[in-house]
């Protein structure tokens, strides 16, 4: 009997809470490296070092803050399941407006009707998938994460991208703090320090620099989703076309993904009047028209 590789998804659930503790323990190792060896004790140093140590603990806080926020709002956050109440609209009925039953896709070609899953036993909105590890249909799913245990979808992607962007600047903060003295760590004068916080420090600064380089890589792939409005799923999926169809220009497909309202966008929020939003937020609706305004999405 052949191995259903898909069964292997649910054995995920299990790392969970092991996956969350790992990046606790990451921001644990990192914070006494900076905080308590290094930068702690330079307060009362006196001098530029003082300054230099209060500089990058008040940078170091800020950004630990908004990564924890960050995290914990895509953890949390349901990405987005299937109204019970979702019906497609006439047009979608014909399959005429559905790109997923359009010639874009060859697995849906020969389909013409409303996209139906076998799995959860319901009908799928536009841009939504199943998800093997989860075992329910996610609006504008992008992917499974294990590091935040949860879908990214239609309502967490904007947090789980300010997770990645967070992330970088705080492990690359850290890298760039610890670096003077990972460089002492090979020289042959003395260094202050216990061999347990020299240990401490050393461990940190490579585990920062390996987030750093490789959580730049997926920051960069995100952000060119985002210009085209497209996920990773579809990405994969649609064959390369002169014009996405969910393409609305670079600033209506951000503002799909963190707003309209500048005050939010940097933080794992959303203003009143972007809730409001939510339907196309969610991937219920299909793109604007090009004459509808820009504040339309």
């Amino acid at each position: 009997m052949a191995w259903n590789v898909f069964k292997f998804c649910t054995a995920l659930r299990g790392l969970g809470s092991i996956m969350i503790l790992l990046v606790l323990a990451v921001v644990g190792v990192s914070y006494y490296a900076v905080v308590i060896t290094n930068y702690g004790p330079a307060l009362a140093a006196g001098g530029l070092d003082t300054l230099q140590a209060l500089a990058v603990l008040i940078l170091f806080h800020c950004l630990l803050v908004m990564l924890l926020w960050s995290y914990f709002s895509v953890v949390f956050t349901d990405p987005g399941s299937v109204p019970s109440s979702w019906r497609p609209t006439m047009d979608e009925e014909r399959g005429d407006s559905d790109p997923l039953t359009t010639s874009e896709f060859q697995s849906d070609s020969k389909s013409r009707g409303i996209r139906y899953c076998r799995k959860c036993n319901q009908l799928k909105p536009p841009r939504c998938h199943h998800c093997s590890v989860c075992g329910r249909c996610v609006l504008k799913m992008d992917h499974h994460c294990v590091w935040v245990v949860n879908c990214v979808g239609a309502l967490n992607y904007k947090y789980f991208l300010l997770f990645l962007l967070y992330t970088f600047l705080e492990t690359s903060l850290v890298t760039l703090s610890l670096l003077p003295h990972f460089i002492a760590f090979f020289s042959d004068g003395d260094i202050p320090g216990t061999p347990g916080t020299l240990a401490t420090t050393f461990l940190a600064f490579v585990l920062n620099l390996a987030f750093a380089l490789s959580v730049l890589g997926f920051l960069i792939m995100h952000i060119s989703m985002v210009a085209a409005n497209t996920t990773t799923i579809e990405a994969y999926e649609k064959k390369a076309t002169p014009k996405w169809r969910y393409d609305l220009g670079r600033k209506r497909n951000f503002e799909q993904v963190f707003g309209t309202d500048k005050r939010y966008w940097f933080i794992p929020s959303y203003s009143e009047e972007d809730l409001r939003r939510m339907p196309a937020l969610q991937g219920l609706e299909y793109p604007s028209k090009p004459d509808m305004s820009p504040q339309e999405f």
